[in-house]
């Protein structure tokens, strides 16, 4: 809901929807014919060690994509790879998709079985990495990165989400098993968990102390919730680990208490379904599921011209291909019509102040985007701060010329990511 005061002179104010009243009951998804698998190497790059067309895998098989083992990936179904193939992410990622062709009956493997015996560190990042909810690992193996403490998100950061809401509001004891964890193969004993203000309530003796964040946009984004609830600004450039903070959503931490207590890696992902009617609900898929299964499972249709978004309307990004895979991360999934689609234009600014004045950062916005127009990275980076922006899309939603602000940043980024890479490795 957008309030906005006294005519325009009081800064906008969208707020979250929040996730009262009794739980919804997620659809639960059958899983498919055919899963994709996605490993975050490229195919042709000179160490992979690609699987092999034919090969079976079972459920929970650690495949290794490199000999030393840094890249894997686990799979989510018992089957046959039927093809091995390149992938592109959402933001242009280079990976390597592996299809499976699912079988009806379940094997299970019991590598990880064996590991949870004795949680430790090694163990969860050798095996967990791709859990629902995507928990970052890697950064407590980074010998430039001393944590210190853990943050976890129990809000959504974009408009209309409510997954990691339900998670803290329905899975609260696996958060508090994910917690002791987390305290005992990290030794880190500073947990906050931070959740919405007006989801109150019912945490009891977790082992972290609870912090509230406010209901206005963009306060669940990272960057802001270290902000408000811990008085810590992230630098233009840095994130959180940089700070000594690592933060988990509440998805990720559930994940890791299940892992732990059952000995078996968990695969059904959480992802909040909103359709072109506004509608939404919540679904629970097997990492891999193809996005055209979730909708033709929850009737929605698309249709030529209409939009399908992984994420929420305000930082969500859109897809090419229904074949598109549930990741361990796809916290959303959002259908536009295509009468519905907000217009956008190459008008130029038009110095009207209304991003300068949402923006959470502080950037010069209106500056900025002169500089991203004409494809002059380097110097949005050097003269206007372009790596302050954390992308909460506030600026692109109120501007009156409605210029594509966030998607040209986002693009600056991934450009001056893509020459920097190359430089790195004189491709």
């Amino acid at each position: 809901m957008l309030k906005k005061l006294f005519g325009g002179l009081a800064t906008p104010r969208i707020d979250y929807i929040p996730l009262e009243g009794r739980l919804p009951v997620p659809v639960n998804i059958l899983l498919p014919p055919k899963v994709t698998l996605v490993l975050d190497i490229a195919m042709d790059a000179k160490d992979a060690i690609l699987p092999k067309i034919g090969d079976t895998v079972k459920t929970g098989q650690k495949l290794t994509l490199v000999e030393d083992g840094r890249v894997y990936a686990i799979s989510p179904a018992t089957g046959t790879i039927s093809a091995v193939t390149p992938f592109r992410g959402e933001m242009g990622q280079v990976g390597t998709a592996v299809l499976i062709d699912t079988a009806k009956k379940e094997d299970p493997d019991d590598q990880f079985a064996a590991a949870a015996q004795e949680p430790a560190l090694a163990s969860a990042a050798a095996f967990l990495a791709g859990l629902p909810g995507n928990p970052p690992f890697k950064v407590f193996g980074d010998p430039e990165k001393s944590i210190h403490t853990i943050v976890i998100n129990g809000a959504d950061g974009d408009l209309l989400v409510a997954t990691q809401q339900f998670v803290v509001q329905s899975r609260i004891d696996a958060i508090a098993k994910g917690i002791a964890v987390l305290k005992r193969i990290t030794g880190i004993e500073n947990v906050t968990l931070a959740v919405p203000v007006n989801v109150m309530g019912g945490y009891g003796s977790i082992g972290a102390e609870v912090k509230f964040v406010d209901t206005a946009y963009p306060s669940a984004l990272p960057h802001m919730i270290l902000k408000d609830v811990l008085g810590k600004v992230i630098p233009a450039g840095k994130g959180a680990e940089d700070l000594g903070v690592c933060i988990f959503n509440a998805e990720a931490v559930a994940s890791i208490g299940r892992a732990y207590e059952d000995g078996k890696i968990p695969f059904q992902k959480l992802l909040t379904v909103i359709k072109k009617d506004g509608s939404k609900g919540l679904v629970s898929a097997r990492i891999g599921t193809p996005v055209k299964d979730i909708l033709k499972a929850v009737g929605e249709t698309v249709a030529d011209r209409d939009r399908v978004i992984l994420g929420g309307p305000m930082t969500g990004v859109s897809i090419y291909t229904l074949d598109y895979p549930v990741r361990p991360d796809t916290d959303a999934l959002m259908i536009q019509d295509k009468d519905s689609i907000p217009f956008v234009s190459d008008y130029p600014c038009i110095n009207c102040g209304e991003c300068l004045r949402v923006c959470p950062a502080k950037i010069p916005i209106n500056m900025l985007v002169r500089f991203l127009e004409a494809g002059q990275y380097q110097e949005a980076v050097d003269l206007y701060d372009l790596y302050a922006c954390f992308e909460c899309g506030l600026c692109s939603y109120v501007c009156v010329s409605r210029i594509p602000i966030f998607q040209y940043i986002r693009l600056a980024k991934y450009e001056l990511n893509r020459i920097e890479t190359a430089e790195v490795t004189n491709v």
